[in-house]
């Protein structure tokens, strides 16, 4: 390359880093969208099974949800094999092996699917029925996802408050399809011992990921709702399970802060398995989530199937697999969404700020009664398995002529 082409290039990339990042990707999607080759504007009648393609190596809720209807797909023999896509960079890009005549279920949001889809053959969509799982927890979808919406033939959301957010940029092509989680088994391991946690105390658990925006999870409300419940109670026990504190250390900060020398919360930041996640959910009494707002809630839901009663923020997509009658549904108002990161911070955008006093209420019962408690575990179980069945995402699949 001449010099000066080399020094022109060097200037564009410095230029494009000093972007906020925000804008890099939302002008990096625009880019993509624009050149990456679409799928035929009419898709097969018939498919041959389905590929599913994501980023299922993660441990973003994402990619869970993309294990998980994998692992139903393939359990109904529609399987026809995994291609890893995703954002360069983040996604190792593998050899393409996707039969021609299979379906592709593409469970990358819509942003990130046409960058993806550059790193493809150029014939990839070619012929083939393209579907897209979209999860997003904000009743507005930013522009950054509006491209995408050109390389789908239809769009599932795991609940019914995101598909109406995402009817917004696919009209008539959107379809609810709730994770089928009653389906997969959910081993668990270890006990309250194993986490060196005492046994004879009430143990309410929050957990989630950082990555996934501390704002809109609300760990600080958690610790305010716990603190009006039990104040400093040694018999009550806050448990903080998060991951990607290591990416994240100014949010952790404000944890810990909040937290204070508070004797009875813990905090647990180490990397674990799903088994052992599940483990700590079943060495809890209560699962605690104090969200803003959720797309559809993989904790709550995992939680609630395996025996767990679950006290969370009344709105947006936990109310797919919840109900007052089998939950602890927490009033809210809402309020502007302002997220520090950008990425939930939209104008005319709305989630819930959940009341810590009710929320407190509800964790005083079930500390109180454990026959409530127990009620309410059994009951949950029973109506998460009913409404996470296998059912939404078979009818999908005939709908769309995949056998």
């Amino acid at each position: 390359m001449a010099p000066v082409k080399q020094g022109m290039l060097r200037v564009g990339q410095a230029g494009w880093r000093l972007l906020p990042r925000a804008l890099r990707r939302h002008g990096a999607s625009y880019v993509a969208a624009l050149l990456a080759r679409k799928p035929d504007k009419v898709p097969p009648a018939r498919s041959d099974g389905i590929v599913v393609a994501g980023d299922v190596a993660f441990t973003n809720g994402l990619a869970e949800s993309g294990r998980i209807l994998h692992q139903v797909i393939a359990a109904h023999g529609l399987a026809r094999g995994f291609v890893p896509l995703g954002l360069p960079g983040f996604v190792p890009m593998r050899h393409c092996n996707a039969p021609r005549d299979a379906a592709l279920l593409s469970v990358v949001n819509s942003p990130i699917f046409p960058l993806g889809l550059l790193r493809m053959p150029r014939d990839f969509l070619e012929g083939r029925r393209v579907i897209g799982v979209w999860a997003w927890e904000l009743p507005l979808v930013p522009r950054s996802w509006h491209g995408g919406a050109k390389f789908v033939h239809e769009v599932w959301a795991p609940s019914a408050f995101t598909a109406r957010a995402l009817e917004l940029l696919a009209p008539g092509r959107v379809r609810v399809v709730p994770f089928p989680m009653a389906e997969i088994a959910l081993p668990a391991e270890g006990d309250r011992a194993s986490f060196g946690l005492p046994e004879d105390a009430f143990i309410v658990t929050t957990m989630f990921n950082l990555a996934s925006s501390m704002v809109r999870k609300n760990p600080l409300g958690a610790i305010k709702a716990f603190q009006a419940a039990f104040g400093r109670s040694r018999e009550h026990l806050l448990v903080l399970k998060l991951s990607n504190t290591e990416s994240y250390q100014d949010d952790l900060n404000l944890i810990r802060a909040a937290i204070g020398g508070a004797p009875n919360i813990r905090l647990i930041t180490e990397t674990v398995s799903e088994e052992r996640l599940r483990g700590l959910m079943l060495a809890s009494d209560v699962i605690l989530s104090l969200h803003r707002s959720e797309g559809f809630g993989l904790i709550p839901a995992a939680a609630m199937l395996l025996g767990r009663p679950v006290v969370a923020t009344g709105w947006s997509g936990t109310l797919e697999f919840m109900a007052p009658e089998v939950s602890g549904l927490v009033s809210y108002k809402l309020i502007p969404a302002t997220d520090p990161r950008g990425t939930y911070d939209m104008p005319k955008a709305s989630w819930a700020d959940p009341d810590v006093e009710d929320a407190a209420a509800q964790l005083r019962h079930l500390a109180g009664d454990s026959a409530a408690r127990l009620a309410m575990a059994a009951a949950g179980q029973a109506y998460a398995r009913e409404k996470l069945g296998s059912g939404p995402l078979l009818a999908a699949l005939a709908a769309n002529g995949i056998k």
